[in-house]
């Protein structure tokens, strides 16, 4: 579930789920939420509008750049690879 998703998350990098689902811009919030949308849609079906909602009300338009932006993180960025990898180990 979404919820899942973002209290996996939040626990992999130490915020809170609310913070996921704030309008803060802070990078500390934002690069986790972003990955957060980007492991609701590559895991679950369900469209960006319902993401976005899920995550306080975005826009359909932030939970797409959100997927773009982290599916091309991961071709260069091991670490980041690591990071999705561990926390869809911990939905399992």
């Amino acid at each position: 579930s979404v919820e899942a998703i973002q209290r996996a998350v939040a626990e992999a990098y130490h915020i809170k789920v609310s913070d996921l689902k704030s309008p803060r811009r802070l990078k500390s919030v934002a690069l986790p939420r972003q990955r957060a949308m980007y492991l609701a849609k590559k895991h679950l079906n369900i469209s960006y509008p319902e993401i976005g909602y899920k995550f306080g009300g975005k826009d359909h338009s932030t939970v797409i750049h959100a997927v773009k932006k982290i599916s091309k993180m991961l071709e260069k960025d091991e670490a980041l690879k690591r990071d999705i990898e561990a926390i869809e180990r911990s939905l399992i």
